[in-house]
C-alpha cells in the first residue's frame, strides 16, 4: 500500500515538473485560446485610451465629459468588444499574423471610431454637450491601431527569430534566383518554415531593372556578373532557382557555375497554390541528376494510348522490376479492364501489389508468380486471363552476370520472349510490346546479344504472319532505349550509395559515355509504341546528347556538397567484361524512319527469314538446355548475330575462330 502511494506521488510530481518545463520553454507553447487574445486586445485598447486621456490632459484638453464617465467607458468598451467579435480579430494566430489581420484590426477600430463619433453627435443634439473630444477619438484610433498591430509584430518576430529551432548563424545563407511572384512566394514559404533551413539574403533579377528596389526588405541584385561572384560578394552559401522563365540551357549553365565553386543549388517547381506555404517549402530540394539531363523532357500522346488500353486486359511481365512497375503504374491511369502483374520475384511483386491497391481504380488487378521460361506456366496465364495487350519487360539485364552465365541469358531473354511471343499469337493478343535495349545494337556482350536474338525472333515472326495471311493478327512491336536513371543496376543509385559511404566513386573508364533517360519517360515510350505501332517495328528514342560518366560522377559529388578527388575520390577500375565505351541505337546496316512524334523513330532493320531464325534459335535453346559449355553457347550466338563482337571478355577469342572459319568457307 505504501509503495503504491509513493509511485502515485512520484508520477504526479513528474507530471507537474514536465508541465513546468514546458511552460518555461516558449517553443513548447501551444496556440493561446481566443478569449485570451481578446482580453489582450481589450487591455491594449484601454491602455491606449488612458494614454490619450493623459496626453490631452497635459494640454489642458478634456478628452471625455467627466459627468458621464461610467457611460462613456461602458460605451467605449462595448463598441470595441462588439466589432472585435464581429470581425473576429482575435481568431488569428498571433505568431502567424499577416496583412489580413492588420486589415481586420483597422476596419474594427475604424467602425468603433465612426460609431463613437455618431454617438457623440447624437448626445450633443439631445443635451447640448459632447461626450468625447472628436480629435481625441481620432488620436485614440491611431494609438489603438499601432498598439494592436505592434504587439502582434513583436510576438511574430520573437517566434521567427528566437524560437525557430536554429540560430541564425546555423542557417544556410541562400540567394534566390528570380524576382517574380514565384520567387517571392518561395521566399515567404521558406521564412515561415519550421524548423528554418535557410536565411534568405537577397534576390537576383536577370532583367537588371530593379537594383534600387527591395523585396521583403531584401536587396535585389542585378545579374551584371557571374552568379558565383555575386554569391561571394554577399557571402551566400546556396542558390535557390525559382525563376519560372529560365530555359533548360540557362539553368544548366547556372548549376555548373555554382557546382564549380562548391555552392549548393536548390530547385523548386512552379508554384500554383501560394497559400500552402508548408507544401511550397517542402518542394525546395537539391537538384537531382535527372534535372540535369541535357535534353528537353519527352511528352507523348496519351490519347492514342488511352484508346488502345481502355477497357482492355493487360499483361505485364517483369512487373516487379523498375521498368515493369512503372509501366504498371502508368497503365492503371488509362482505365484498363484488368491488369495482370507477372514476376518471379515474390517480395517486390508483393510490394507493388500493396502500392497498386492504394490507387483508386476500377480496373481489377491480379498478381501472378510465374517464370517466363516455363511455357506451361505461361499457357495457364494466357488461358485464364486471355490478355488483349502484353508488355514484355521480363529480362536479365546485368552485363557482367550474363557474361558469366550465358545459358541463363538464353533461358530468360530468348526462350522467355519466344514463349510469350508464340502464346500471344496463339491466343490472338492485339499487340505485343517487347522492351529491348541499346546494348542489342552491335552487341559486345552476352546480354546485348541475347536481346538482339529476341528482337530478331519477334520481328521475323511478325513479317512471316503478314506474308502468310494467317489468322494471327497480333502486332509485334519492339522498343529500344538507353540507360534508365534510377533503375535497378543503374549507375546513379550506385554512385549515390558510394558517395553516402564517403567514396570512392568507381568508374570503369574515363572516356565511357552513355545515353540516359528517366524511368517515366522510358515507360511512356513503351506505351506510345504499343499504341502507335502497326507491327514489326523497332522504335528508338531521340535521347539527346550522351553523358560522359566521369562528368556525371563529378556533378553528383558536387550536388552532394563534396569536392571531387579531394573529399570524395574517383577511382578508375577498368572496363568490365563485355562493356563498351559507348552505346549505339542503330547498327551499321540500319536506317531510321520518322514517325508523327519528332522524338520517336523507327529503326529499319534487315528482315530475316523466320524459318532460319526459328531453327537457329531452337538450336541455341537446345544447347542451353543440354548444359553445353559457355563457349559453345556464345559461339552459336555469334553465328545468329554476326555483328556480336566480344569486348574485354574471355569470349573474344571466339571472334577470331569464327573469322577464320568464315574466310575458309569463302
Amino acid at each position: 500500500m505504501e509503495s503504491t502511494k509513493k509511485s502515485t506521488f512520484r508520477a504526479v510530481t513528474d507530471h507537474i515538473s514536465k508541465r513546468l518545463r514546458s511552460v518555461g520553454d516558449v517553443r513548447n507553447l501551444s496556440y493561446l485560446p481566443r478569449w485570451i487574445i481578446l482580453t489582450l486586445d481589450m487591455l491594449v485598447v484601454c491602455f491606449c485610451a488612458l494614454i490619450t486621456y493623459k496626453m490631452l490632459a497635459e494640454m489642458d484638453k478634456n478628452f471625455i465629459h467627466k459627468t458621464w464617465v461610467v457611460y462613456i467607458v461602458s460605451g467605449y468598451l462595448f463598441y470595441n468588444l462588439f466589432f472585435f467579435w464581429l470581425l473576429r480579430t482575435y481568431s488569428g494566430i498571433i505568431r502567424h499574423s499577416s496583412f489580413i489581420d492588420a486589415v481586420k484590426i483597422f476596419i474594427s477600430l475604424f467602425l468603433t471610431l465612426i460609431f463613437l463619433v455618431l454617438t457623440n453627435y447624437v448626445f450633443y443634439f439631445l443635451n447640448g454637450r459632447k461626450l468625447f473630444m472628436n480629435a481625441g477619438l481620432f488620436i485614440n484610433f491611431i494609438f489603438s491601431f499601432c498598439g494592436l498591430f505592434l504587439y502582434r509584430i513583436v510576438v511574430k518576430q520573437t517566434f521567427e527569430i528566437y524560437f525557430s529551432g536554429k540560430k541564425t548563424n546555423e542557417l544556410i545563407r541562400a540567394l534566390i534566383y528570380g524576382s517574380d511572384a514565384n520567387a517571392i512566394s518561395v521566399a515567404n514559404a521558406l521564412k515561415s518554415e519550421k524548423p528554418l533551413r535557410f536565411r534568405i539574403v537577397g534576390f537576383v533579377d536577370k532583367q537588371n531593372q530593379n537594383s534600387s528596389k527591395r523585396i521583403l526588405n531584401l536587396p535585389i541584385l542585378n545579374l551584371s556578373k557571374r552568379i558565383p561572384v555575386i554569391m561571394r560578394s554577399i557571402e551566400a552559401e546556396a542558390l535557390i532557382i525559382a525563376d519560372k522563365s529560365l530555359a533548360k540551357e540557362e539553368k544548366l549553365v547556372i548549376v555548373d557555375e555554382c557546382l564549380e565553386y562548391n555552392y549548393k543549388v536548390y530547385t523548386v517547381p512552379l508554384i500554383s497554390d501560394w497559400e500552402d506555404r508548408k507544401e511550397i517549402s517542402q518542394k525546395v530540394k537539391t537538384f537531382q541528376i535527372q534535372d540535369l539531363l541535357e535534353r528537353k523532357p519527352i511528352v507523348l500522346d496519351n490519347k492514342s494510348i488511352s484508346t488502345q488500353l481502355n477497357n482492355k486486359t493487360v499483361l505485364i511481365t517483369g512487373a516487379a522490376g523498375s521498368i515493369g512497375s512503372e509501366i504498371t503504374r502508368q497503365v492503371i491511369n488509362f482505365n484498363p479492364k484488368r491488369v495482370i502483374m507477372l514476376d518471379q520475384a515474390e517480395t517486390p511483386l508483393h510490394n507493388l501489389t500493396l502500392e497498386i491497391n492504394q490507387i483508386f481504380t476500377e480496373a481489377r488487378t491480379n498478381s501472378v508468380i510465374g517464370d517466363v521460361r516455363n511455357r506451361d506456366s505461361m499457357v495457364q496465364v494466357f488461358e485464364r486471363f486471355k490478355p488483349d495487350v502484353v508488355y514484355h519487360a521480363a529480362a536479365y539485364k546485368h552485363v557482367p552476370l550474363m557474361e558469366e552465365n550465358p545459358s541463363q541469358a538464353i533461358f530468360v531473354n530468348v526462350m522467355g520472349t519466344k514463349n510469350l511471343t508464340d502464346l500471344s499469337c496463339e491466343y490472338n493478343v492485339e499487340s505485343f510490346v517487347m522492351v529491348s535495349t541499346d546494348k542489342a545494337v552491335n552487341p559486345s556482350n552476352v546480354m546485348g546479344a541475347s536481346k538482339r536474338i529476341a528482337e530478331k525472333y519477334v520481328q521475323s515472326l511478325h513479317h512471316k504472319l503478314v506474308e502468310g495471311n494467317t489468322k494471327c493478327k497480333t502486332k509485334f512491336i519492339t522498343t529500344r532505349f538507353g540507360n534508365v536513371l534510377g533503375s535497378n543496376g543503374s549507375v546513379v543509385p550506385l554512385f549515390t550509395e558510394q558517395i553516402a559511404k564517403g567514396g570512392p566513386v568507381t568508374i570503369t573508364h574515363p572516356e565511357i559515355i552513355r545515353y540516359f533517360m528517366t524511368i517515366p519517360e522510358a515507360c511512356q515510350l513503351v506505351l506510345e509504341a504499343g499504341a502507335m505501332g502497326r507491327g514489326g517495328e523497332i522504335y528508338i528514342f531521340d535521347m539527346g546528347k550522351p553523358v560522359k560518366i566521369i562528368d556525371l560522377a563529378n556533378k553528383m559529388i558536387r550536388l552532394a556538397g563534396f569536392t571531387p578527388d579531394k573529399e570524395i575520390k574517383i577511382q578508375i577500375v577498368g572496363l568490365r567484361p563485355g562493356e563498351k565505351l559507348y552505346e549505339e541505337l542503330l547498327n551499321d546496316a540500319s536506317k531510321t524512319l520518322p514517325t508523327h512524334h519528332e522524338k520517336i523513330m523507327i529503326s529499319h532493320e534487315v528482315n530475316e527469314e523466320f524459318e532460319t531464325v526459328f531453327t537457329e534459335i531452337s538450336e541455341l535453346i537446345g544447347l542451353a538446355l543440354s548444359h553445353s559449355k559457355s563457349e559453345i553457347i556464345v559461339g552459336k550466338m555469334k553465328v545468329i548475330v554476326p555483328e556480336f563482337k566480344s569486348l574485354n571478355s574471355d569470349f573474344a577469342s571466339l571472334d577470331n575462330v569464327l573469322k577464320t572459319a568464315s574466310s575458309k568457307n569463302d
